[in-house]
């Protein structure tokens, strides 16, 4: 299990923890102090992509579950301390500069005009150019970044709540609750838009919801709980997702990976899978990293494995990137990785500044950007 991974929120969790005596072997109780598997050591670097460090930023500290979005050639982030920064990703200067004035929970959401963060107050906070424009309170914890889209901002809740807001004014629109979950993942689940519908994860579902009035249009489950206690049936979608068209597919927290045809409202294949980063892929595969840090790639229309590789075990690694002709993943050590999308074997390593990768990489334009927990942004460029 990633140490980054298990974080865990409910009124109920002490009461249960302290009654469940069927706790899966690889559950942390709270104090206890698991040995950490020793990670595998580095293999020779082969050099077979070349791939210069173009430039380098920093902003703050980054301790809360950051994605890093992208419009054009911008992209959007932020530091624990409130700091959100617009980096062009070519020349690695800085397009705008904001605060939200508060410790961040979320972050970033942005679509090239606005950029939309949620602070530890409860606070989600707009900016444009870096100016803040509104502010409003929300209804519940969030851990997941802003959607900013049509004009509108979209918050998914840590009790998976859904909000809407008119992006110019702040103006709340409209709100969907749920069942409330005994618990829920406190880390950042899944949200996005595809057509006219919004995809959100609820549970163990993809949800499309109607962007107008927040009705539900179709349910896809990923995974079902399972077990006797609370612990044992926790089951919740991780952010990080993979999209191709109608396509969507998305990981069940240490229980399955899928894809759901968004056209239709249906699953198109489900695979057993014990992981609790996001994935990533193309239209042949989706690529994901296990708990282990094994790396895996499904076949994307049917779900069977092409490839896994063991030569990165207990990194850290996190949601990785399908860049070109490499899976890209960050770990624990500063390290950034790209594997062959063709077997996972290694094409090159990217060293940073140390500190454990922060985010995703992502990619704008033909820039390669990675943020690190210690604050450092790196872009890399293919020679």
């Amino acid at each position: 299990m990633s140490a980054r991974a298990l974080r865990l929120l409910g009124p109920a969790l002490l009461a249960v923890l302290a009654g469940c005596s069927n706790l899966p072997p690889s559950f942390p109780l709270i104090g206890a102090r698991a040995e950490k598997p020793k990670p595998a050591e580095l293999q020779a670097n082969p050099n077979l992509l070349a791939v210069r460090q173009a430039w380098t930023g920093r902003i703050g500290t980054v301790d809360f579950p950051l994605v890093v979005a992208v419009s054009g050639n911008v992209a959007a982030l932020a530091a624990s301390d409130g700091t959100v920064v617009g980096f062009d990703a070519t020349s690695g200067r800085e397009q705008w500069r904001g605060s939200a004035k508060a410790p961040l929970a979320a972050g970033v959401g942005f679509d090239g005009s606005t950029a939309a963060v949620v602070t530890r107050g409860n606070e989600l906070v707009a900016f444009n150019s870096g100016r803040e424009i509104w502010r409003q309170k929300l209804g519940a914890l969030t851990y997941t970044a802003p959607l900013v889209a049509g004009a509108r901002v979209f918050v998914l809740g840590g009790d998976r709540s859904v909000t809407a807001f008119d992006g110019g004014t702040g103006r709340r629109l409209w709100n969907q609750q749920r069942t409330t979950d005994p618990l829920v993942l406190r880390q950042s689940g899944v949200i996005l838009a595809v057509g006219d519908t919004l995809v959100v994860g609820q549970a163990g579902r993809l949800a499309g919801l109607n962007p107008l009035n927040g009705t539900v249009r179709w349910e896809a489950p990923i995974a079902t709980a399972r077990g006797i206690n609370e612990v044992e049936r926790l089951v919740d979608l991780v952010g990080g997702v993979s999209r191709m068209g109608d396509s969507v597919c998305a990981r069940a927290f240490q229980a399955a990976v899928g894809c759901v045809d968004t056209a239709a409202g249906r699953v198109t294949w489900t695979q057993r899978a014990n992981g609790s980063e996001g994935v990533h892929g193309d239209g042949s595969h989706v690529f994901g990293t296990e708990s282990d840090s094994r790396v895996v790639a499904w076949r994307r229309d049917n779900g069977q494995r092409a490839w896994t590789t063991d030569r990165l075990l207990h990194r850290g690694l996190g949601t990785p990137l399908a860049l070109g002709r490499s899976v890209v993943a960050g770990d624990d050590y500063g390290y950034v990785h790209l594997l062959s999308r063709e077997d996972g074997s290694l094409l090159t390593r990217l060293s940073t500044d140390g500190s454990a990768i922060a985010a995703a990489p992502v990619a704008a334009g033909s820039t390669l950007v990675v943020v690190t927990r210690n604050g450092g942004v790196f872009g890399y460029a293919p020679q």
